[in-house]
Formats: C-alpha cells, structure tokens, sequence
C-alpha cells in the first residue's frame, strides 16, 4: 500500500525492447510537492523511465502508482485527467494564438469556459507572464514558448507535473528564470524534472536521482551526488544528456 505523503510510485518497473532491457526493475518513490530531478549519461535510462511516468511507454513488467491509483496501463489523457501535468522537450502550444488565449485553452478543459480566462489570468500573474499577455506565441523567444507553456500545465492545477528538459537551448537569462518558475510551481505540485543541464539542475535540485545503465545508482541531495565517486565514473568523459 502507498504512504499516505507518496504522489509517485514505481514498484519494480522494468522496461525490455526486444533483448535489450532499458529500465531494470525500478523502485522510485515521490513524495507530496517533492522537486526530483533526473540525471545520467547518455543511454543511462532516464528517458525510457520519464516516458513511462507519462504514458507514452507501457513497462514490460512493474507498476506505477500515483496518489494510489494504478497507473500503469493508463493512457497519456487518462494521467492528465487524473493530476498529473506534462511538459515535453519541444512546446505543444498554439503559434496563432496569445499568451492569454493558449491558457485559457488550457485551463477550460478543467474550469470551464466561464472560469477559464480568470484562471488563466490568475496562472499568468503568479509565474510573472502579465507583460506578454496579448503577444502571440509565435512571436515569442524560446524560452518565452517554454514558459507559455509550462502555464498552460499549471492551470490544470495538476498535483504532479513532468518536466523534459525544461531549460533546453535557453539562455543564462531564460534558464534562471525558468528555475524560478519551477520553484514557485513547486509550492502547489511535487516536479520530476529529466535534466542534463548541471548548472540548472544545482538552481533547483533538492533530491537528485542517477540513472545508470537502466538502474538507479545513487538518490542524494545534489552535494553529495556530485562528490560521490561512482557518479564522476559514470560520468567521466561521457555526455550528461539521454
């Protein structure tokens, strides 16, 4: 049975394509507004392990609890209506559309039409997003889209939100205020966040989980992960994204 303070649970996850086994029996735990970020070398796993909690891989054998309910067969619409909010690496919004109206999209599939634009705007002056209200989005920057974006998940008001790689290709500017960003959403919902970026990672990281070669080899505050002499192995001479 799930702990009471657990949003997220793996229970032996493992994920085979063919011979090859991508994730090896797994056991993650995810505690209530916990910030986990996810890292390792290239083909270390995270990734296989993140499209998995998202529904867009089905594990070979194991399961995936969240807030207690099985998951591990659901589909990506029945986890988002169940809670959880997904940010993938290249942003899903409206390019035609503005700021304001991309979340109020968002936010009307569980607000209502009538609830939607003050939820939407409400989202849009808590993340600091008020000046770019009536812009396009796809005018907007890289890291303005990734922001967009990451309102339009807010405003479901999930109760865990996945994040790929969320500081990708932005620069020293956008990334520190996405981390800002990611820790004000942390206030109201546990974040897994899939990262490569170390720099980032430090700005937000409270527990750090390494996958490497489809295991977990060490979950620790980030201090102790970057002193510990099995993760500067694994990451010797290797690329850090997955």
């Amino acid at each position: 049975m799930t702990s009471p303070d657990c949003i997220l649970e793996t229970r032996g996850l493992e994920k085979r394509f063919g011979g090859v086994v991508a994730i090896a029996s797994v056991d993650f735990r995810l505690k209530q507004r916990e910030l986990r970020c996810l890292i390792g070398p290239n083909g270390a796993g995270k990734s296989t392990f993140f499209k998995m909690l998202t529904a867009q891989l089905k594990p070979t054998t194991g399961q995936i609890l969240f807030d207690g309910v099985d998951i591990t067969r659901a589909q990506p619409h029945q986890v988002s209506r169940l809670g959880i909010g997904i940010k993938n690496q290249v942003p899903d919004v409206f390019n035609n559309l503005t700021v304001a109206e991309n979340i109020s999209v968002a936010a009307r599939s569980r607000h209502g039409k009538a609830r939607a634009a003050a939820k939407g705007k409400d989202v849009m002056e808590r993340l600091g997003l008020t000046a770019l209200t009536g812009r396009l989005v796809g005018e907007l920057a890289h890291g303005q889209r990734q922001w967009v974006e990451l309102a339009m998940v807010v405003a479901l008001e999930p109760k865990l939100i996945l994040l790929d790689e969320p500081a990708a290709g932005m620069t020293a500017d956008e990334t520190n205020k996405t981390a800002e960003l990611i820790r004000e959403v942390n206030k109201s919902a546990a974040i897994v966040v899939v990262e490569h970026d170390m720099q980032f990672i430090k700005q937000i990281a409270q527990t750090v989980t390494v996958f490497h070669q489809g295991r977990v080899l060490i979950e620790d505050t980030m201090d102790k992960v970057q002193g510990n002499e099995l993760v500067r192995e694994v990451y010797l001479g290797k690329s850090e994204d997955d």
